[in-house]
């Protein structure tokens, strides 16, 4: 069994092979999900020797089936918000400790400790229903940080609270859902110097998408700050990738994002291309680990990567009769 501490420890690109690896024959014999999957595709488990030739489970089984490793029975499920009519997915996560130990390693990876920050969280939508991870996500942050809280649509107490933090010179993370951080400064416009903004995409249907770029243009001249920090992250997955500027997100070492062609699933996309994006999150050892998701994107040389839309369901092609024949 693959432990806690083997997947937070991984340091290098070695190391994550070696442990993705070993998560991977992990789950294609206790995943019964994945293990179906693997049998219709017809791929011997054994000829699998590098993290390029695993194959990814389509997100969207997380809609129509369990997708659990082993017969623990879940801590806690996660569920996506969906929009009206949707089937929603849902993460059962049977081991809460990894998800614990992704959220607090992630962090100080990027941003330092915690208790060095007040938290502030604007995310309405998902404060409004339950499952939402990222709320999970964020009242652990709270309570890692000792200081911060929800607002809801309570902006003027928001607006007091961001301009007394100001003034007593404690850093902030201000972390919103696109809606509401716009809605926010259509009324109140800051001049932020010790407050890093962080947006987690999406109108939820409130107001019209744009692009992120055009997005954090807005809230840059709304917050008065240089940078707009992204988390990118999903019901399906128990660790984020962020960026901390210019829309490039970067993983923590246990997480890793390939690029698949998106009229061949199972091939692969050199460096700068865009493609379908597959993630490899080894946290997820007691679900899936590798999940080809339905956003695009593409990655750079340095290993960032961007996110630059979202297929519609006509270009999900090979993905569609894998789903539909499993």
């Amino acid at each position: 069994m693959i432990s806690l501490k083997e997947i937070f420890s991984v340091q290098n690109q070695a190391e994550f092979n070696e442990v993705a690896l070993k998560v991977f024959r992990f789950q294609a014999d206790n995943n019964l999900v994945y293990k179906d999957f693997l049998q219709f595709l017809n791929i011997p488990i054994s000829e699998i020797h590098s993290i390029e030739k695993i194959p990814f489970l389509p997100i969207r089984f997380f809609k129509s089936h369990e997708v659990v490793s082993g017969k623990n029975q879940p801590e806690k499920i996660f569920t996506s918000s969906g929009t009206t009519g949707s089937i929603a997915s849902k993460h059962l996560v049977s081991d809460l400790s990894f998800y614990r130990e992704s959220l607090e390693h992630s962090f100080q990876h990027f941003y330092g400790e915690f208790p060095d920050y007040k938290i502030f969280a604007l995310l309405p939508s998902y404060l409004e229903r339950s499952g939402s991870s990222l709320i999970d996500m964020v009242e652990f942050w709270i309570e890692k940080s000792g200081d911060g809280g929800f607002y809801l649509y309570n902006h003027d107490e928001l607006y007091r609270d961001l301009i007394q933090n100001e003034k007593d010179g404690k850093k902030a993370i201000l972390i919103g859902v696109s809606f509401a951080l716009l809605d926010f400064i259509e009324k109140y416009q800051l001049d932020l110097k010790n407050t890093i903004v962080m947006e987690t995409g999406g109108m939820k249907g409130r107001k019209e998408e744009i692009t992120r770029e055009a997005l954090h243009k807005i809230l840059q001249k709304g917050f008065g700050v240089n940078e707009i920090h992204s988390e990118y992250g999903m019901t399906e997955l128990l660790s984020q990738a962020y960026s901390r500027g210019n829309s490039r997100f970067e993983t923590p070492n246990w997480m890793k994002i390939l690029i698949r062609d998106t009229g061949d699933p199972l091939s692969l996309l050199a460096q700068g291309k865009t493609g379908g994006v597959n993630v490899i999150d080894l946290a997820n050892l007691n679900s899936c680990s590798f999940i080809a998701t339905e956003d695009l994107g593409k990655i750079h040389s340095d290993g960032s990567f961007e996110i630059l839309g979202r297929f519609d369901h006509s270009d999900v092609r090979g993905c569609n009769l894998m789903v539909s024949d499993v």
